[in-house]
Order: C-alpha cells, then structure tokens, then sequence
C-alpha cells in the first residue's frame, strides 16, 4: 500500500521514472512465496487494482511524452523479471488499444515472454492477468483488431499457448516440496484450478469459435495437453471442463475424439 501510494504521487505529478520505480516495487511483493494461494490472491487482487491507475496513464501520451512502442521498451528495463513482465502486460494492452501495435504480434511477444516466470504460483498468476488484460483484446472475428491484428485463429493459438504453459506450472505445484506435504499440495492445486479452466471459457466465447475450429484445432491440442500431463488432478478436471464449456453440437460431432484419448488417461 505504501508503494501504490507513492506511484499514484507519481502518476498525480506525471512523473514517468518515479511512477514507473515505485510500480516495480509494488509489484516486487508479488515475489513473495510465503502466502497460501488464496492469501496470494487477495495479494494479486490489490495490486490488481493499482495497474489499472498506471494503465490509465500509460495511455495518456501527452503526461509522459512518450510514444506506446517507447513505453513498452522502457518497461523492459525494470530490474526483476517478475515486475517488468507485469508492467510490460500492462503496456501491452495499451499498444494494442492504440492499434500501433499488431494485436497478434504483441501477444504472441507477451505469451513467449511469460515463460521467463517458471515458479508455479508467480507464473500462473501472471499468466492469469495476461489472459485478463488480453480477453477484450484478441483479434477475434468481427473484433475491431482483425485484419491487420490477425484473425481468430491467431487469438485461438494465443489462448491455446496460454492454457498449455499455465497447465505445466499447475501440474509442476504436485512435485515441489517434500513428500509429506503433498495433501497441503493437492489442496491447493484445487484452489487454484480455476485459473487454469477459465482459458477454455475464453475460447468458448470466440465469436469466430465453430465446429471446424474446435474439431480440427482446439480440441486435438486441448487432449494432447491433458494426455501428455499424465496428472491425477488434471485430467478429470480437464475433461469435465472440456465438456462443460463447449457446446453439445461440438460434442456430438468430435465425441469419437473425445472417447480415444479416455483410455490413455491415468486410471
């Protein structure tokens, strides 16, 4: 709270540099690994709450002077990685909305750069703004970022490539720490599970989403991740999640896919 505090006093006065120090410290206590998952969120929630004041600023060039393809340069200065990713996400989505940026190519910048983050709680939070700041963004059919953005199928394959590395990281919590923690693990690998399930809402929502898309794309790609994960936690709630959110005329016309990959689920 002491650093929103100050960044806001920065962003009041206009003050690029001093707004820009006092976010990354801000942010820095999202590197903390001493809170349970839902004390993490409510971490994650604040902060939140404080980027949408420097996104406002962000978009409003004559306060700082700089241009959106300057500013998400600069960004990538801050000294942690963590910080600077969640600052350069925030720029990101300033540059879209600007369309001086391809939708498509930012995205696909930003989904690459989320790699760096390899701890399971930082990176799957992080990757949960990203899919947050991005959801109104993709250059989806009928989208105002079409067109020179891309298409549905690269807003497919940004999503896609989200839920794939998010359901690594979720995946990765089982196997880290002693062995006589790893009910505390399992349950808060539940906790988190919706983080993961809700990149399959966003796809539902595509307005270019149809049978084909689903048939030929999503669905053997959403499989292949649950198959290949080979977790006891994962796959049944994968499965269910894939059939929950997808329509049932989806289903009936894939359902031949959808029984193959049963059996090469863990029993």
């Amino acid at each position: 709270k002491q650093y929103a505090f100050y960044m806001k006093r920065a962003l009041d006065d206009n003050n690029l540099r001093e707004a820009l120090k006092q976010g990354s410290l801000m942010l820095g206590e999202l590197r903390t690994t001493a809170l349970s998952p839902q004390k993490y969120y409510e971490l994650y929630m604040q902060v939140w709450n404080e980027l949408r004041h420097l996104e406002v600023f962000f978009a409003d060039t004559p306060r700082h002077g700089r241009t959106n393809l300057e500013m998400y340069e600069l960004v990538q200065h801050a000294g942690n990685i963590l910080p600077r990713l969640y600052l350069l996400i925030t720029v990101g989505a300033v540059y879209i909305k600007s369309k001086e940026g391809a939708a498509k190519d930012v995205l696909k910048d930003l989904v690459e750069m989320a790699k760096g983050v390899q701890q399971p709680i930082h990176g799957l939070f992080l990757r949960t703004y990203l899919s947050q700041s991005s959801k109104s963004l993709l250059p989806d059919t009928g989208s105002e970022y079409e067109g020179d953005g891309g298409n549905v199928n690269d807003a497919v394959e940004f999503v896609l490539q989200n839920f794939t590395e998010m359901n690594k990281l979720w995946v990765r919590m089982q196997h880290s720490g002693p062995s006589r923690d790893r009910e505390r693990r399992e349950q808060e690998r539940q906790e988190l599970r919706d983080l993961v399930g809700k990149n399959l809402l966003v796809l539902t929502q595509l307005d270019g989403m149809d049978v084909h898309l689903y048939k030929d794309t999503v669905l053997p790609r959403l499989l292949e991740q649950v198959v290949n994960c080979k977790d006891e936690i994962a796959q049944p709630y994968l499965m269910d999640a894939i059939v929950q959110v997808f329509p049932d005329d989806f289903h009936l016309q894939t359902l031949e896919k959808l029984l193959e990959a049963c059996p090469l689920l863990r029993p």
